[in-house]
């Protein structure tokens, strides 16, 4: 049975999967996360099956996430120039599959894996395939993403995922984040590039112990993390009723964009907290931190967990 039986929708096929209290639904195009509850609570910014995604809401983001500059980078030697999508900042940005077409593989009432592939392009010319699967269950939604590399050569790649986090009505203001980094990548004000690395103990990003977003613009990535026993670091964003959304991930990222979303748009505007846990720094394409490089045959694989905890 063909999925596009009836009206074409923007993202296409709508997976919806369950389990106890917690629900979601994924969409064939992009593989995204258009929304995600628990009870009637919403734990990500969502949108609408009769929309197409806005602003990466949900989004994966590989072959790399946040943003080349100029779109150009050096791999083996040879120089390679990407479309630039990010034109009033003139960069390459989150990658090449948010707006794919990825097939189903599987689909039960709990879960659901959906693969794509990367053919060689301009600017890109390697064969990658990625395979994600989200799973609830109690403990929240589980996302593992696996890239293999089909190709005859070494292949850059780097990954994130893009959720908006809503633990209640915004604006982000009235929020209180958790995020253990010790320290933050500086950036212009014009591009959002990276420029350098500072402690947050100086600056107004200390999150370590939990405190109101406030006023705080952020758009910056985050690094020198606070790992646990078991390699998993978490962050939090609580509304002051006390339910909180937690986004968990493994030692594969070690940076973490936040961005509190201000926006031009009215609508749009501090709304949500995106939270990007990613396995490379930004513009790593060029400065090779965090880079993989993905040889034949090879595979990598990170997963990243959303819950909630709610009030006693």
């Amino acid at each position: 049975m063909s999925l596009h039986e009836g009206p074409i929708l923007p993202t296409g096929a709508q997976f919806p999967i369950s389990s106890g209290r917690y629900r979601a639904v994924v969409t064939e195009v992009g593989a995204t996360l258009r929304g995600l509850w628990y009870g009637d609570r919403s734990l990500v910014l969502g949108f609408e099956e009769d929309e197409p995604m806005p602003l990466y809401r949900g989004a994966i983001l590989a072959p790399w996430p946040n943003r080349i500059r100029d779109g150009r980078y050096t791999w083996q030697e040879e120089a390679h120039q990407l479309p630039i999508n990010e034109p009033q900042r003139q960069c390459a940005l989150h990658g090449l599959v948010a707006w794919l077409q990825w097939t189903c593989e599987a689909h039960d009432e709990q879960s659901v894996t959906l693969t794509c592939v990367i053919w060689p392009q301009p600017g890109y010319p390697f064969l990658v395939r990625l395979t994600v699967t989200y799973r609830l269950d109690a403990d929240g939604l589980t996302i593992i993403l696996s890239a293999t590399n089909h190709g005859s050569s070494p292949a850059p790649y780097a990954c994130s995922i893009h959720p908006y986090l809503v633990p209640g009505p915004g604006p982000v203001d009235r929020w209180l984040l958790h995020l253990p980094a010790s320290s933050f990548v500086t950036v212009d004000p014009d591009r959002l590039l990276p420029t350098g690395q500072e402690s947050v103990a100086l600056s107004g990003f200390d999150f370590r112990t939990g405190r109101p977003i406030d006023r705080a613009a952020i758009d910056h990535a985050f690094t020198d993390l606070e790992f646990d026993r078991l390699g998993q670091c978490q962050a939090s964003v609580r509304d002051a009723d006390g339910f909180e959304v937690l986004m968990t991930w493994d030692r594969s990222c070690r940076w973490v964009q936040v961005h509190t979303a201000d926006r031009p748009e009215i609508q749009y505007h501090r709304f949500g907290l995106v939270v990007e846990p990613m396995t490379c720094a930004p513009d790593a394409f060029r400065s090779g931190k965090g880079l993989q490089a993905l040889l034949p045959g090879s595979s990598f694989t990170t997963w990243w967990r959303l819950a909630c905890n709610r009030p006693t």
